[in-house]
């Protein structure tokens, strides 16, 4: 039925937005109009709207700047859609912003806009406090390196002979460097008795911190504050997520008891796929979305590239990492698919890890969508299977 559907193309700072009837007919005469992005040029955009008895409002996802006009319209309760800017591009040299707005409204009635998945405002705070902590775990990995590029300019070969270099006794080694200790002796019997190193390899390590510039021992100690620093923030989100995620507790755990996630890894997954992947009708549709099944590129019924698809970046990383763990569990369906596909050639590991984070997947939203527990059944013979195989040998007596 036809109704008002309104465009906007988003910028930093203006919007354009254009409006008009649905109507599937030649030249729809559009009604511009051109706003600020400030919260009271945005309050005047869907005032404007509502006068026009606008229903649908289709955005471009430009950047993060879509995020504000999305949050204030949703106040509104229109019907929203956010369409990649990527399926809206068009011919260089006739650019401008009312004829992107305009190209994209028309292209959005013809259904030829790719349109993003945009979780309610609950499930959005989950992500963002998910995808923050991991943030943060990255700056860490990336302060580490620095530090031992640090310990390196500093002749302190800690890193040599300790195998976590932020670990308890390498930790505490570095924060008595950092107020002033000097003495190789002391440091080396701060260690731990179970360390692999012996005492006279440490203090080989740390002859240097005798003769050592008290310059370098200020950024040192810089050093080791910003790592606590990301200690604690990333604590206190890992803390509000636990506990923004307490209503759904049942479905965590499930989640956490397939080989290769964890509690952390199943409250990731979580906050990206929403409250029973209720989105996603089908495995199909999650693991299309998630970017991990295998794509289509076919052309005189020939398909030319099964090259997976672009998706969720956050859900890649994680089932990315789960199917590594997951090979390694003994006794499991996916280290028994994994050696089926890797075989004895090592350079197919890449494609039967990512036919695991497939199979993954598949089984993420059968947990979450149907509510049932993982079970694991590599030693059992599969039923339909044998049933299979039964029919097919049947086949071959019957061609004999």
């Amino acid at each position: 039925m036809p109704h008002m559907v309104a465009f906007i193309d988003v910028h930093k700072t203006m919007l354009a937005a254009v409006a008009g009837d649905s109507a599937k007919e030649e030249n729809v005469p559009l009604l511009r109009r051109k706003f600020g992005a400030r919260e009271g040029e945005l309050r005047a955009l869907a005032g404007w709207m509502k006068e026009l008895g606008v229903q649908e409002v289709v955005m471009e996802s430009t950047a993060q700047y879509w995020k504000p006009v999305w949050q204030t319209l949703e106040e509104q309760e229109f019907h929203l859609e956010l369409a990649q800017a990527q399926s809206n591009r068009g011919p260089k040299g006739r650019k401008s912003d009312f004829r992107d707005a305009e190209r994209g409204w028309r292209r959005y009635n013809a259904d030829e806009l790719i349109l993003s998945y945009v979780p309610d405002p609950e499930q959005r705070l989950w992500r963002t406090l998910s995808r923050t902590r991991i943030r943060l775990t990255r700056d860490k990995a990336r302060m580490q390196n620095r530090l031992e590029g640090l310990l390196e300019e500093m002749r302190i070969k800690l890193s040599g002979v300790v195998s976590d270099l932020l670990g308890v006794s390498a930790t505490s080694m570095l924060r008595a460097i950092a107020k002033g200790e000097a003495d190789p002796q002391k440091l080396a019997e701060m260690a731990d008795p179970n360390m692999r190193a012996t005492k006279a390899e440490l203090c080989d390590a740390l002859q240097a911190v005798g003769k050592l510039d008290p310059r370098y021992r200020v950024i040192l100690a810089q050093f080791l504050e910003r790592l606590d620093l990301n200690d604690r923030h990333s604590q206190a989100l890992k803390e509000s997520l636990a506990e923004s995620l307490k209503p759904y507790g049942d479905q965590i755990e499930r989640m956490a008891e397939v080989p290769g996630l964890g509690v952390d890894s199943a409250q990731q997954i979580f906050a990206e796929v929403g409250d029973g992947a209720k989105k996603f009708e089908t495995a199909g549709d999650l693991s299309s979305w998630v970017g991990v099944c295998s794509g289509e590129n076919v052309s005189a019924d020939e398909n030319h590239s099964d090259r997976s698809p672009k998706g969720n970046m956050a859900m890649r990383r994680i089932l990315d990492q789960a199917a590594n763990a997951a090979v390694k569990a003994k006794g499991t369906v996916f280290k028994k698919r994994y050696q089926r596909i890797r075989g004895r050639d090592p350079k197919k590991h890449a494609k039967a890890i990512w036919a695991v984070a497939h199979h993954l997947c598949r089984v993420i939203w059968k947990i979450l969508h149907d509510g049932v527990r993982y079970e694991e059944r590599c030693d059992r013979r599969d039923p339909h299977a044998d049933k299979r195989r039964a029919a097919r040998l049947l086949r071959q007596l019957k061609a004999l």
